[in-house]
């Protein structure tokens, strides 16, 4: 190997544009600059976000207001009354529920409540459960397990 046969590697280097060498070169005259204002003066230039004079986005949308709890959970909510699809004697849980379409997503925890009636005797195996659903699980003759 000899120093002058040492090249970069293809494509590590790139052409280097030579402004304002005559019209021919095709970046002549105004050097890629466009023609007279702002943008075509030495260091003249305007800052990221600016409008011309015109009142920016950044400021005329309002501020965000209050937070957003990062450990918040969003329950999938069922009520009691959904449950009477199921056969006397049968295990609800997420992915018996997910079966059933009454839920969306097997990841997001479900909260059984209490509207309606049950004519079913359930095993509850859920996230949680209302006070007003679980006494009607357990009055139908089943249980909750948590």
């Amino acid at each position: 190997m000899k120093l002058n046969s040492i090249k970069p590697k293809a494509g590590a280097t790139h052409y280097q544009r030579r402004v304002g060498r005559g019209i021919g070169s095709g970046h002549g005259a105004f050097s890629g600059h466009g023609a007279k204002g702002q943008g075509a003066r030495q260091g003249g230039n305007v800052r990221p976000g600016f409008e011309g004079g015109q009142t920016p986005l950044i400021r005329r949308i309002p501020k965000l207001r209050g937070f957003k709890n990062i450990n918040h959970l969003d329950y999938q909510i069922i009520n009691v009354s959904d449950l009477n699809l199921f056969k006397d004697g049968d295990e609800v849980n997420a992915l018996t529920l997910l079966g059933h379409n009454l839920v969306r997503h097997k990841s997001k925890p479900i909260k059984l409540l209490g509207d309606g009636t049950l004519e079913r005797k359930l095993t509850i195996k859920l996230h949680k459960v209302s006070a007003s659903a679980k006494e009607k699980v357990v009055k139908a003759g089943g249980k909750v397990i948590s």
